[in-house]
């Protein structure tokens, strides 16, 4: 038996029409229900499922038990302190490692794997409608992603807050918050990304439509995410890494901060819908133009990897044009000026957060007035970009002492503005000491602390 795809996305046959007229309709319903269970019933996947409703509750409590923390990792210097800071060290993970090989799994496989066994005419037979075929493919592969990335959420909050509890989270600005603040952000950062984990997961389907066989087609929304990745770690302009949905994975910091940076979040996940759009809509038309009378298909060939990637190059270009005349963002966004109000804004915090540890008077931000001077490497050197030369000098006044109080503080800025302050004097203020908080002893916040420089915003504030 031959068969063809008419307009309508129905499967023509050179069987008898009255057989194929009197045969009934399959819904879309009943073949998402038979793929997906297709894709759990095999070992990996249920092999997946069980690592990320249990693995990160087990890491989250171990760490939560150890003497040593992983300072640096965003948020992990905070593990000991609540149990909120572990299922945001588990996002980080997740958006680097854990959730593009995820989508390459799953999604990556889920056309291919009929290349592979060679089941394509019996699906066919069945359904006779590619496009309903397609439809229910992609909504099984949605819907294992989204049960995959709600047991890393539900695994790593649950085991944060029975290990370590549900104290406040000290932010990025080093402002406190409480734990249904706390709560709230951080459910909200990983429903942010799940933009970019559907952006990777259309990736993989188009891969999977238009690789066939080839085990590249499995690989490729890791192997874009990982290309990702190493542009956000170039000193390109702001416009470029914001434009990919890749920097949705980290633009999540914004939220906590006071107040919150919203536009490089916004932005991010923006972008990453009109990639899962465009993606996938390249992967249908792709599959719909399939000849599925061929039996040894393996793939649609150059012209057709041309018409998956061609989409996807003009909607980069198109989006880093729009988010740079839209933001009107140039260059690295991290400037002398936005450092140094940085810096001032987590000292002010953390001092006071400092104060309350020791039993000091209370004392405000008005009332210490921080401002800090920062410099990167020396007079010969432009003090914008990133770099581990970043050097702080921040002063403050407390109420009734004349005298100016400084701390000096080396800074590594990362090329999507995140820093971290490193204390260099003098030991009484920003040097290694332990302080007594609820949970414990705690090394002294104004030691080492990470802080975030808002990309987006005008060097004037």
């Amino acid at each position: 038996m031959t068969a063809t795809v008419t307009e309508d996305g129905e499967l023509a046959s050179e069987a008898p029409q009255e057989a194929v007229a009197g045969a009934p309709r399959v819904p879309v319903a009943r073949v998402y229900r038979f793929e997906l269970v297709k894709l759990v019933s095999q070992w990996r996947i249920r092999l997946l499922v069980l690592a990320c409703w249990i693995a990160p509750a087990l890491f989250v409590a171990a760490v939560g038990g150890q003497g040593t923390l992983p300072v640096d990792t965003l948020f992990g210097r905070w593990m000991h302190a609540t149990g909120w800071a572990g299922a945001l060290v588990t996002l980080g993970f997740a958006g680097t490692w854990a959730l593009p090989l995820l989508t390459s799994v799953v999604a990556g496989d889920v056309f291919a794997s009929e290349d592979r066994l060679g089941t394509w005419r019996h699906l066919l037979v069945a359904v006779r409608s590619p496009r309903r075929i397609f439809a229910a493919k992609a909504l099984a592969g949605l819907t294992v992603v989204l049960l995959l990335v709600a047991g890393l959420v539900a695994s790593s909050l649950l085991g944060g807050v029975v290990a370590v509890g549900d104290q406040p989270l000290v932010g990025l600005d080093g402002h406190l918050l409480t734990a249904a603040d706390a709560a709230g952000r951080v459910l909200l950062a990983w429903a942010c990304v799940l933009a970019p984990t559907l952006a990777l997961a259309a990736i993989g389907l188009l891969g999977s439509v238009t690789l066939g066989r080839s085990p590249t087609g499995l690989l490729l929304p890791a192997l874009v995410a990982l290309a990702m990745q190493l542009v956000q770690m170039l000193p390109l302009p702001v416009a470029v890494r914001l434009a990919l949905p890749g920097y949705a994975f980290i633009s999540w910091n914004g939220l906590f901060t006071s107040p919150e940076q919203l536009g490089p979040l916004l932005i991010g996940v923006a972008v990453s819908l009109l990639w899962a759009v465009t993606a996938t809509g390249s992967a249908y038309a792709l599959f719909m133009r399939r000849d599925f009378t061929d039996a040894a298909h393996d793939g649609p060939g150059r012209g057709a990897l041309v018409a998956a990637v061609l989409p996807l190059a003009v909607l980069a270009a198109v989006t880093v044009a729009v988010v740079g005349a839209g933001t009107g963002a140039t260059g690295s966004g991290i400037d002398q000026d936005k450092v140094q109000r940085s810096a001032a804004t987590a000292f002010a915090h953390l001092y006071r957060l400092q104060t309350r540890e020791l039993n000091r008077p209370a004392v405000t931000e008005a009332q210490l007035k921080v401002t800090a001077a920062c410099d990167k490497g020396s007079v010969d050197v432009a003090p914008e970009g990133p770099g581990n030369d970043w050097r702080c000098v921040v002063s403050w006044r407390l109420p009734g002492v004349d005298a100016v109080g400084t701390a000096v503080y080396q800074l590594d800025v990362t090329p999507d503005g995140r820093y971290m302050a490193d204390g260099d004097g003098p030991k009484e203020v920003n040097g290694y000491f332990l302080v007594r908080t609820p949970a414990g002893d705690a090394p002294n916040p104004l030691w080492q602390f990470d802080g975030d420089v808002d990309l987006l915003a005008t060097s004037k504030g």
